[in-house]
């Protein structure tokens, strides 16, 4: 088998462990869940969707499991090849196709990094706006495996709104475009949003055509300390009420704004008295209009327990303030061993969601650290391993994580709202969605992937 691969991707891109260096072949079984671990048998990198083709006929004749691959920044071990068998990585389809900027459009494939393609359509002047965490290293593939999102979904949506047609390979080996390069599409089933979010397990997304904006040519951004966490939360929905649109409402409670300041060396001073922070975005293309949105923002914000109300004036200043906020996932996993949580409700429920990750927390004797996207109810929970044993890290956490998110289900959430199932939240699946659900989506993946070799086991 592994000659066959070898003639169609070339031996250099066959990689095995005794072809490759142990740290090297390593990465490929590993992202940043936890401390999770599956090595897989070979690696194939292929170039384009012929070869991809190729390669999931022969694993479909003879039922090879395939776990396909970005950057390996997920969170929910999505991309973690978990029966061995093939990983198959996209880091050589890595090409920006076409910059269409006459019907403001893009063609790429998925191995481009997230923030290369962002600065690409900027230099025409045009707009991609999803922005996860991670856009300096994540691949556009993985963004759409999971619907990716981003500070500035709240305002522009996530992955999935900007996804026009997709080239897919099928499990068995035939190439497929989704859908139409146009902005309204009412022809059959909606197949380009059923690959947005499948997370690997329906087709490996080999082409990708989205849709882009005009740049926003101004922004104003500010920092709000407030003495009371549930305070924090409860100004997000107050500022929407006023009408404005944010483009970013970023939580952070005290120790994830400490830990990521102290992580990147960027000196921050944080009153004793402040629990937690509102990082706050305007952008448009009139710097007086933004004026005017910010002081409805003031508005709102004075009928809250703040403190001294940063204005960043510098450009500087704004990208130290974002580098912070986009670097607490990397300073919360520098300080601790840690359980990343995507818990989502709608907005106005986020104090009752909030408080309620604290009782539970100190009910069962675990800490968290918690931030994420206000704007849009999207609470990262990091549970904190601290002096946690084996038996209460490994087994005794379940049940809280289940309370957890039984609490979003309650308050008409459900438990990711970026970072996907995968295989560590596939024992909660249930919680979120009823069998009759589960069922239907078990015959979905039936169809298009009749032997099941397709990034099995994840999701449900």
């Amino acid at each position: 088998m592994l000659a066959s691969f070898s003639t169609i991707v070339g031996p250099e891109h066959v990689l095995t462990p005794s072809t490759l260096a142990a740290d090297e072949y390593a990465r490929y079984g590993r992202d940043h869940t936890e401390d999770l671990y599956f090595q897989p048998d070979v690696v194939l990198r292929p170039a384009n969707a012929d070869e991809v083709s190729r390669i999931m006929r022969l694993c479909h004749e003879y039922r090879i499991p395939v776990t396909p691959r970005g950057a390996g920044t997920g969170l929910s071990g999505g991309a973690l090849p978990a029966h061995g068998g093939v990983v198959l990585s996209t880091e050589r389809l890595n090409r920006i196709i076409q910059i269409d900027e006459r019907n403001l459009q893009a063609t790429v494939e998925p191995g481009v990094v997230n923030e290369a393609f962002q600065n690409a359509v900027k230099e025409v002047g045009l707009f991609y706006p999803p922005d996860p965490a991670s856009k300096g290293s994540c691949f556009l593939g993985g963004n759409l495996a999971h619907s990716s999102g981003g500070p500035k979904a709240v305002k522009y949506g996530t992955t999935r709104d900007y996804v026009l047609n997709l080239e897919v390979v099928l499990p068995t080996g035939e190439i497929i475009w989704t859908a139409a390069n146009t902005l309204k599409n009412s022809t059959g089933y909606n197949l380009t949003q059923l690959m947005v979010g499948s997370e690997g397990t329906l087709g490996i997304i080999t082409k990708v055509v989205f849709r882009l904006l005009p740049f926003p040519q101004q922004n104003i951004l500010m920092l709000v300390p407030f003495r009371q966490e549930e305070q924090a939360a409860e100004a997000v929905a107050a500022v929407f009420r006023t009408g404005i649109i944010p483009s970013g409402m970023e939580f952070m409670e005290r120790e994830a704004i400490a830990w990521s300041s102290e992580y990147l060396q960027i000196p921050l001073t944080l009153p004793d008295d402040i629990r937690a922070h509102l990082l706050i975005e305007l952008d448009g293309q009139d710097l007086d209009q933004l004026y005017k949105e910010a002081e409805l923002v003031y508005g709102v914000l004075e009928h809250y327990d703040v403190g001294d109300i940063l204005l960043a004036d510098t450009a500087t200043q704004k990208d130290e303030l974002w580098r912070i906020r986009r670097n607490i996932g990397n300073a919360v996993r520098y300080n601790s061993v840690y359980k990343e949580e995507d818990t989502v409700v709608p907005r106005a429920e986020l104090p009752t969601l909030l408080k309620g990750v604290k009782e539970i927390g100190a009910r069962y004797g675990f800490k968290s650290v918690c931030y994420g996207h206000a704007g849009d109810g999207n609470l990262h929970v990091n549970i904190i391993r601290g002096e946690l044993t084996d038996e209460q890290w490994n087994v005794g956490l379940r049940q809280p994580i289940s309370e957890i998110f039984e609490l979003c289900v309650k308050l008409g959430g459900t438990i990711s709202g970026e970072h996907g199932i995968g295989l560590v939240q596939k024992p909660y699946i249930g919680i979120a969605l009823k069998e009759t659900n589960l069922a239907l989506m078990r015959g979905i993946k039936q169809v298009f992937d009749p032997h099941g070799i397709l990034n099995p086991d994840k999701i449900f």
